[in-house]
């Protein structure tokens, strides 16, 4: 059973569990839903290639910026609060994206990216400080459902602006109403955990964080595991495309693989939380990172192309509850894996901004997949390195 604490009663635990998956469902459709639209966008209000790719840019800009602001937020408001401020930023966002002109696109789109890097860098506090007996099992959840309506931000967005016929500006604003919905209950939230929720204002000195090695372990940790999946989403449909499937083929199964991740996005945590070191999820997710990623250097007929792409799944729906997991794990109170969670998403989303970029530019430089497809590998390699160090069974501040 789910217990906030000695004087929390019954009703208040379920209320805030409701509210952690509330705000679960609106971390990444927003984002997700704009990739298969973005052509649509691209071409309504007349923007050039590279205005377009801002678009998916942003809102990790958006994140590096907020996430370390994000904590101090949250102690002199309470972290109640100032999630609830974050989803109404994200809404007004939303909003203000759908107006179909490039300035309200990019103040929308930047909206978006701080209103979600809030309740990023939050989310794992409140975790850690209101369920401190199943950080793992609510992170597990949590993340769980993230992937699923991030899977169903990109795949629902073309139908209903299509077969539906609501235009990508009403497409993308109807995923305001999980918004409304998060907004709602994080007002009976924040109105019932008044009584327990209290500013703090002593703040422990971010100094000793950023010194501390098993900090940029887990900040590195969570930078490279986003980054290998950012810079999949973004062009393992251009690789599929220009080894002989069609756009259509390469959307699927790139939506087949974020579905093919769920159970291991939801089995990581539990399994983290049963093992004093989790070297062996490392090496479990490096191992099938290399295999994955290498056999795309083949070009795969398609019953192999799926093993891979299954091993890549693995990998990918793994390592991002894995890297969420230590972010309680790694600290002793609620504030520690606050501002753990601030400085691993601040360099981690600064990382995963230059990934699609990177990857693109030494596309463009060699005409060939087979430099970016080793990028990737010596990325898997240091993503093992850096999350063996993550693994290790010690607080941050020790």
């Amino acid at each position: 059973m789910f217990m906030l604490d000695s004087q929390a009663n019954r009703v208040s635990s379920y209320l805030l569990l409701v509210g952690v998956f509330s705000i679960a469902i609106n971390l990444r459709p927003a984002i997700t839903s704009v990739g298969p639209l973005l052509g649509v966008i691209r071409d309504d209000i007349g923007l050039s290639n590279w205005s377009a790719g801002l678009i998916t840019s942003l809102p990790l800009l958006a994140f590096a910026i907020m996430s370390p602001i994000a904590p101090k937020l949250g102690y002199r408001f309470t972290i109640e609060k100032t999630l609830l401020i974050g989803l109404l930023i994200l809404l007004i966002g939303i909003s203000t994206r759908s107006i179909s002109l490039s300035v309200t696109l990019y103040i929308g789109t930047t909206l978006v990216g701080l209103g979600i890097a809030i309740c990023n860098v939050l989310l794992p506090g409140l975790i850690k400080q209101k369920f401190p007996n199943n950080v793992s099992l609510m992170t597990s959840m949590y993340t769980t459902c993230m992937a699923v309506f991030a899977a169903l931000g990109s795949g629902l967005s073309v139908p209903l602006s299509a077969d539906l016929h609501l235009g990508w500006q009403r497409a993308l604003l109807s995923w305001g109403l999980l918004t409304v919905i998060g907004l709602v209950i994080w007002f009976i939230v924040v109105r019932d955990q008044a009584q327990y929720a209290k500013p703090n204002n002593h703040l422990t000195s971010i100094v000793s964080l950023w010194k501390s090695i098993l900090a940029w372990q887990v900040t590195l940790f969570m930078g490279l595991q986003s980054f290998l999946f950012y810079v999949t989403i973004t062009w393992l449909p251009e690789i599929l495309s220009d080894y002989g499937y069609s756009m259509s083929t390469s959307g699927w199964i790139v939506s087949l693989m974020q579905f093919i991740s769920l159970p291991f996005t939801f089995l990581a945590p539990i399994l983290a939380n049963r093992l004093n070191q989790q070297h062996l999820i490392i090496w479990i997710i490096g191992i099938c990172s290399l295999i994955g990623y290498s056999g795309l250097l083949t070009r795969p007929s398609f019953g192999w192309l799926m093993v891979y792409i299954t091993f890549i799944a693995i990998t990918l729906g793994a390592s991002i509850s894995l890297a969420l997991t230590f972010l309680g794990l790694r600290a002793r109170d609620a504030q520690q894996a606050t501002e753990l969670s601030g400085m691993a998403q601040s360099i981690g989303y600064l990382l995963t901004a230059c990934g699609p970029i990177f990857i693109g530019f030494l596309f463009d430089l060699t005409h060939s997949w087979i430099t970016p497809i080793v990028t990737i590998l010596v990325i898997s390699i240091l993503l093992i390195l850096f999350g063996l160090g993550a693994a290790r069974d010690k607080y941050v501040l020790d």
